[in-house]
Parts: C-alpha cells; structure tokens; sequence
C-alpha cells in the first residue's frame, strides 16, 4: 500500500524487497526536501521569534505595571478621593480597591472587574503581590496588586492588552508572510539546484541509456574529479570489463565451434565409410579396426574438450570438497597414467611431500595436464624430469622450447601455436592449469630448461605436514 503526499506529486511505497522506494524523480526529490528543509526552519524561527517577542513584551508590561502599582500605593491621593483614573494621567488603566473582606471600590464607571483569590490574599496580608490575565467582558486585561500602606486593602491596577495583542497579531501575520515567501523561495532555489547541479546526472543516464539500447560499450566522457565523475570513471570501467567479456565470449564460441567441428567431421567421415561398407567383405578386417579406433579416438577427444570446456566455463567451482591434498601423491598418480598413455617417454621423478588445502580433483587435472603437456611435445625416447619441493612444481621436457614472445599467451584458452596445429590436443589444457593454480591461490609459468626445452613450473601455497 502507498502513501501520497498532496500537493508533492510524490508517492512511496514498499518494494519486492519490503524497503520504502521513492517513486519520482531525484530533481521533484531534491526540491521537496529543500521546500520542507526551509519551511521547518522558517517555522522554528518564527515560532522563536513570536515566543520571544510575546515573553519580552510581558515581562515588560508586568515590570511597568508593578512599578506604577507601588508608586500610586504609597500615596493617599487615590485612598481618599474617588476621582477616576484618567483623571489621574492614568488613562491606560483602570484602578480599584479591594479590601481584605467586602467587595471593592473601582475608580471609574466602567465594568465590574471580577477580582478572585489571588488578589484577595493580597489584601489579606498572604501574599506580597500578584499578576495575572483575566477578562473583563470581551477584552483582555494584565492586572497587578499589592498591598497599600494602609492594613487590609489591596490596590490593583489593570491594563488592557489590545495594542499588545495587536502587535502580536501583527507580528504573527507578517512572519507567516516572509515564511511561505521563503518557501516559494526556497522552492525556486531546489529547483535551479536540480536543475544545473544534476545536468551531468541526466546527461550520465542519457548516456547508459543509449549504451544499454545499442551495445555500444564507447568509454563515457569524464569531467572534473566529483562524485558524478567518480560515477561516470566505474561506469567506464564497467564498460571495459563488459567489452572484454563479450570479446572473450565471442572468442570462445568461435574457438569451441572451430575445434569441435574438426573431431564431428573425421567421426562423420569414419562412420559415413563404415555405412557404405554394410557388408563385411566390403573392407578387410584391418581397415575396419582401424576405422574402430579412430572413431573411438574422435569420441574421446570430443568428450575431452566438452569436460575442458565445461570445466572452464565455471568461473567458481560447484559446490567444492575442499580438504587437506598431498600434492606429492598427486604427482605420483598422474605420472603413472600419463606412462600408460605415453610408454615410449621416459618419467624421472623427485617429489617432497608438500599439503595443500583444495580440491584434489582439480589439481590432479592440473597436473596430469602438465605431464601430457611435456609428453606431447617431447620426441620419441624422450625425457621429462618432474620435481616437486617447498610446493614448486616443475616440469621438464626435452621438445623445441617455448619461443619467449609466446610463453604469455599459452594459458589462454585454445591458444595454440603455429608448430601445435598438426598435433593432437584442444588449447584447453594449460588454460585449465592456471584456472586450477588461480582457484588455490598459486600461480603458474613457462620458462626454458638447461637442455632447451619447455620448463612449466606450478607453485601452489602449503606446509610440509597437515599439522603446520
């Protein structure tokens, strides 16, 4: 349900997410807020100024007031005569006598003034003075009283407070006048603020817009150093980082189609021969075994780069077991498989055990993929040393080396060199390597060995015992 502020134009309500959102532009905001701003301070001053003023005016008129009162009481002019009060320079009052029992003595013609306890304790004795605000008919009197020289009567003193009251009034209608002037003001003031202090906001939206309409992901112009250019600077580096997404993106469908459709054509071709050839004595033995395992090949190939494709599609890995991994095990248990794959290469290996706290999964595909790495590229009878110490794992081949303008780029993803196009293999492996080494904290690069060839070291944070 949503409130509405009349008069604003300004409606809010409770989201989805059950916060309060404003639903009106930042500009009616921002003059609302100062129209309010305004307005509570022109009404705090006021009321300030009216209280002030009226407190002031009071304590003046009760001082003059009881000044007066204790000279005409200690005089016998008023006691003995009844000459009214006007008469007496005293027109702005009106005076009686009120003794401590009875009903009082006015000095003039006019209505009664109805006097009460306080007063009468005065005459009494009880009471040094006292003032108050009383009505007489319809108008307002200020009385005073205190007690004459003579014992038992009170002398009191009203005045009326219609000039007081006027000016007040006055006073009151004048200061409402300036405050909804000020607000009108203040108003205009928001108004010119929105509009020139938030241009560059709105030019900034214009902008987004426009790039969120034609993909069009050209940097934003940045001016000076405030908060909209702090804005508009993580916009453009927004953009950068969007650009570069979508470069990598395209750049990996269009890798992933190239190489998928290599393996799909040879298994096509394979099984489009093996069809044609539905009778047995079509093919001899030896080429349909051949036929047989070249499709069989194919299939692994292609299920190897659907897993390094899935694998590298994630940028975070799905629900992962992370636990204490002996890297040193690791190592060993890759090195047998890959001299099953690759009977002709020789392994050396020297390992220290080295625990790192991951996923054994992924560093043992890590690994082996170094170690398939090294066997590709070695020659037949070859040599790859693998040597793992204080969690720096290297790997030695004896192929042609990696040229050094190169060693940046063979972690990319189906990066291949120009020497790697005839070879099995799908660019993927090393990519996976370092995503592995940069999910547990470590790194990887390519140097060159003693001997020539390529020397990829993989240095992973650890301890040398689960206790450490």
């Amino acid at each position: 349900m949503s409130t509405f502020w009349a008069g604003s134009g300004l409606a809010v309500g409770p989201g989805p997410d059950g916060r309060w959102h404003y639903r009106r532009s930042l500009a009616s905001r921002v003059i609302l807020l100062t129209m309010m701003a305004v307005g509570l301070s022109v009404a705090f001053v006021a009321v300030a100024a009216y209280a002030t003023t009226r407190y002031q005016m009071q304590q003046s008129l009760d001082h003059s007031l009881k000044n007066r009162a204790y000279a005409a009481a200690g005089s016998d002019v008023l006691l003995e005569s009844d000459v009214p009060s006007w008469a007496l320079g005293a027109a702005d009052v009106r005076i009686a006598f009120l003794p401590a029992e009875g009903d009082g003595r006015v000095l003039d013609r006019g209505p009664d003034i109805l006097l009460g306890q306080p007063e009468r304790d005065v005459a009494r004795g009880e009471r040094s003075s006292s003032i108050r605000t009383i009505r007489i008919e319809d108008d307002r009197y200020r009385v005073v009283t205190v007690p004459t020289h003579e014992p038992g009567i009170a002398l009191v003193i009203a005045q009326p407070l219609d000039d007081q009251d006027r000016i007040l009034s006055r006073l009151g209608w004048v200061t409402i006048a300036f405050g909804g002037v000020g607000v009108l003001v203040a108003g205009m003031a928001g108004w010119l603020v929105a509009s020139n202090g938030l241009r560059p906001v709105r030019r900034l939206t214009l902008d987004v817009e426009r790039i969120a309409r034609t993909e069009d992901f050209t940097t934003l112009p940045v001016e000076g150093d405030d908060e909209v250019a702090r804005l508009a600077s993580a916009f453009n580096q927004m953009l950068t980082s969007l650009d570069a997404s979508r470069v990598r993106q395209r750049q990996l469908v269009a890798d992933a189609s190239h190489e998928l459709r290599t393996p799909l054509t040879s298994l096509r071709t394979n099984v489009e021969l093996l069809t044609m050839s539905g009778d047995t004595s079509a093919l001899p033995p030896e080429a349909r075994a051949e036929l047989m395992d070249d499709i069989r090949a194919q299939i692994e190939e292609l299920t190897t780069l659907i897993g390094d494709l899935t694998e590298l599609a994630r940028d975070e890995p799905v629900a992962p077991t992370v636990e204490p991994v002996d890297l040193a095990d690791v190592v060993d248990h890759a090195v047998q498989r890959v001299r099953r794959r690759a009977p002709d290469i020789t392994f050396e290996v020297f390992t220290r055990p080295w625990w790192v706290v991951g996923e054994a999964p992924a560093l043992d595909r890590a690994v082996t993929n170094l170690l398939d790495n090294a066997a590709k590229w070695s020659p037949e009878g070859g040599h790859v040393m693998v040597r793992l110490s204080d969690g720096v794992l290297t790997v030695d081949d004896q192929g042609p080396g990696i040229p050094e303008e190169e060693r940046a780029w063979i972690f990319d993803r189906f990066w291949r060199s120009a020497d790697s196009r005839t070879l099995p293999g799908s660019g993927l492996g090393l990519a996976i390597v370092r995503q592995v080494a940069d999910r547990h904290a470590g790194s990887v690069q390519a140097t060159e060995n003693v001997d020539g060839g390529a020397r990829l070291v993989l240095k992973l944070p650890g301890t040398e015992t689960t206790d450490a």
